[in-house]
């Protein structure tokens, strides 16, 4: 039996033949799509009617349409209702603590290129206890798609006012009506220097999954702000945006240029419900490209040293 020796103890190795050939994994083109029964774990536990089961449903979608595997999907969410998605996909996730799934995610997508990295999460877990990881992941540029699913209230624990509730909303907080102005969502990511920015509501699922596979592509931060309805606590918050409620779903203009940071910011600022698509899309060096290009020129400074000799060059820079 072979044995891994340690100072003070042996362990035996278990198993039997060490160098037996790995199995070579199937090819890429013998492996079918993935089917919404082989992506689909929990099943969903949100209210019925709650705009959520759409997002949702589009992201399996998303993964079937793009042939995405179970090990190179990574789902990441923190607190909320629409932060149960890990919870509901085959495939690698973290439910992670509220307002910190973003930094969760970051890790992920710096140490892993190989992998997708979808984060998903509402209002109050991006814009309020998220608030300050929303600002420096958009400015870092760290590729990742975040969905956040926008319903204007506090949901899961049963109708709190939210950084997005407008003036006037009245919640177990605000019993006579909200007095604070709502953060615009479409601004901010914009002006935090999110390099994709777009819109959406989640009774449209054709532009969701457009919205999706466009953030998808995109080579760094993209961020979705997707309007889900909370039939619970806020019904008929987007009524104004359905057309089958007498609403207008107006998409983001023709001539508008995406690359143009000004008009994005412009478009954000358009009264309610506003237009729907992407309103800024402007590629920049990422986060990831950067750290990968600072170790790779770090090895090449160090090639053919061994680690305490490049431990012995940094105490000699101390010196």
């Amino acid at each position: 039996m072979n044995e891994l020796s340690f100072p003070f103890v042996s362990l035996p190795r278990t198993g039997g033949n060490l160098t037996a050939a790995p199995v070579p994994p199937l090819a890429e083109s013998d492996r079918k799509p993935l089917t919404k029964k082989e992506i689909s774990a929990d099943h969903p536990t949100w209210c019925p009617g709650c705009g959520d089961f759409s997002v949702l449903a589009l992201y399996f979608k998303l993964i079937e349409r793009r042939k995405m595997w179970h090990e190179k999907v990574t789902t990441v969410a923190g607190i909320g209702c629409s932060s149960r998605f890990p919870y509901f996909v085959q495939a690698h996730g973290a439910h992670f603590i509220h307002g910190r799934a973003l930094p969760f995610a970051s890790g992920v997508s710096l140490s892993r290129p190989d992998l997708h990295v979808f984060v998903f999460g509402g209002d109050g877990d991006a814009f309020s206890i998220g608030g300050n990881h929303f600002t420096h992941t958009a400015r870092k540029n760290i590729k990742m798609t975040y969905v956040v699913m926008d319903n204007f209230v506090y949901g899961l624990t049963k109708k709190q006012t939210s950084p997005t509730s407008p003036i006037g909303f009245k919640s177990k907080t605000d019993v006579w009506g909200s007095t604070d102005r709502p953060i615009n969502p479409m601004k901010q990511a914009i002006s935090a220097g999110a390099t994709f920015v777009a819109r959406t509501t989640h009774t449209n699922p054709n532009h969701v999954l457009e919205m999706m596979e466009a953030a998808m592509d995109h080579d760094g931060f993209s961020y979705i702000e997707c309007l889900s309805e909370c039939v619970e606590f806020y019904a008929g918050a987007f009524d104004a945006a359905n057309p089958r409620k007498g609403g207008k779903f107006e998409l983001v203009p023709k001539e508008h240029d995406v690359t143009d940071e000004y008009a994005a910011y412009k478009l954000a600022d358009v009264a309610w419900p506003g237009h729907f698509g992407i309103f800024y899309r402007n590629p920049r060096p990422t986060k990831n490209a950067n750290e990968a290009k600072l170790i790779a020129d770090h090895r090449a400074k160090v090639a053919g040293l061994a680690d305490w000799q490049i431990l012995q060059k940094s105490f000699d820079r101390m010196k």
